[in-house]
């Protein structure tokens, strides 16, 4: 039998034991202190979050001052600053219901209201917010101690079928286009949507498009085909900016493992959505039992006040998600997809309900400390936080550049 020295390998012993104990005995307060510092050198970067339309529903601007608290809210300046939030991808969010013909808002000219309304969002509120068009401006905006703005089309009936106005979108600003909202389109077919075609010779022709204008190309919204046929087709990085994982919520919004493999070789980022039915796949179950029950009720007769109220108390009376579940996501699209491909997109201000701990934008600290108490490496929970989706943006502006090169 060997013999061990066992006061070398006692002292071994001993400097590991002391190295582990210390991270065995931090508090919840002692990982979001550590979450805290870390998101003071890097920008925490949410993909999505719908405030401009929250703002719209409240009358804009003159009638909202998100300088302060907002209760009815989940986003405003005060809990930006204490969700440590380096930059927003705001969403210009476009009604589907715009698609209709018989009078209303055109798409393009509701997502060109959108877009003024976040820049003046952003001047209203200078002393705090930047906008940014790159990668550099997060940065350098950061560095000064400022929120970036960064501007997100969710919908591309904005464009209206011309790639001309998807120009002119970029020349105001924005940075990603989700191909579909909860419609398919002439050449993008969504997730809501039975049929298996993807993209069209046109939708091929947008995502390349994008790709030359140095905008991202988001597959939120979109069905798996149009998945598939974008991540073929991008010369670029694609990005999710509000998804979650199917294997763990079977909604038809999330990212299968099939998807997730091709993101890997695309070297996109998913980035994870809060909505509990995304997010916990016994809420996404309940879910679909009181809507059958509302319909149930609407056969039978009741009215719409009948129905609301059966609406609240039975969803009261369901599961709730949580912030381990969303944490849950991070780690499976990590596992499949890997490190650089995972990233954080919280869908507030456009989601109805919230998961226990991820009630508003000043959780996101809790979130990153959930991940440093599972063991995540400082280096790792700076990835997901913003550095996966600064390195997104980077190569889209390489390559935006090469084609432009390319086609003079």
């Amino acid at each position: 039998m060997e013999r061990w020295n066992v006061g070398r390998w006692g002292t071994w012993a001993m400097v590991v034991i002391l190295s582990i104990i210390p991270s065995f005995q931090l508090s919840a307060q002692d990982y979001r202190a550590q979450a805290i510092r870390i998101l003071g050198t890097v920008p925490l970067i949410d993909g999505h979050n719908d405030i401009p339309d929250a703002l719209r529903e409240r009358g804009g601007l003159d009638s909202v001052d998100f300088a302060i608290r907002q209760p009815k809210l989940m986003t405003d300046i005060p809990r930006l600053r204490a969700g440590h939030v380096g930059g927003q991808f705001w969403a210009a969010y476009v009604p589907v219901t715009t698609m209709d013909s018989g009078g209303g808002t055109h798409p393009a000219t509701y997502a060109l209201e959108q877009i003024d309304l976040v820049h003046r969002l952003c001047s209203k509120n200078a002393r705090t917010l930047a906008m940014a068009y790159t990668a550099a401006d997060v940065e350098r905006n950061f560095a000064a101690g400022k929120i970036s703005c960064l501007i997100g089309i969710e919908g591309g009936h904005a464009i209206e079928n011309s790639l001309g106005a998807l120009r002119m979108f970029y020349k105001l600003g924005t940075r990603y286009m989700t191909l579909t909202h909860w419609r398919s389109l002439d050449w993008a077919t969504a997730s809501t949507d039975t049929a298996r075609r993807g993209l069209s010779p046109f939708g091929k022709q947008v995502v390349l498009e994008m790709n030359r204008l140095g905008m991202l190309v988001d597959l939120s919204h979109v069905n798996d085909q149009t998945m598939s046929d974008a991540l073929h087709t991008s010369r670029a990085p694609v990005i999710f900016s509000h998804s979650s994982a199917r294997a763990l919520a079977n909604h038809a919004r999330n990212v299968p493992d099939s998807i997730l493999q091709l993101v890997t070789a695309n070297r996109g980022v998913v980035m994870v959505n809060f909505n509990p039915g995304f997010v916990s796949e016994a809420v996404r179950v309940w879910g679909d039992t009181v809507n059958a029950r509302v319909e149930r009720l609407r056969a039978a007769g009741a009215d719409s006040a009948a129905r609301a109220d059966s609406l609240k108390a039975w969803g009261a009376a369901g599961p709730h998600a949580t912030l381990s579940q969303v944490a849950d996501h991070i780690e499976h699209i990590r596992q499949v997809a890997g490190i650089d491909c995972v990233g954080i997109g919280s869908d507030f201000d456009g989601i109805t309900e919230v998961p226990v701990g991820m009630e508003d934008v000043s959780k996101f600290p809790d979130l990153i400390a959930e991940l440093l108490r599972r063991g995540w490496t400082d280096a790792d929970v700076k990835k997901v936080a913003g550095l996966n989706t600064l390195r997104v943006m980077r190569e889209a502006e390489r390559v935006a550049a090469e084609m432009r090169r390319m086609h003079q």
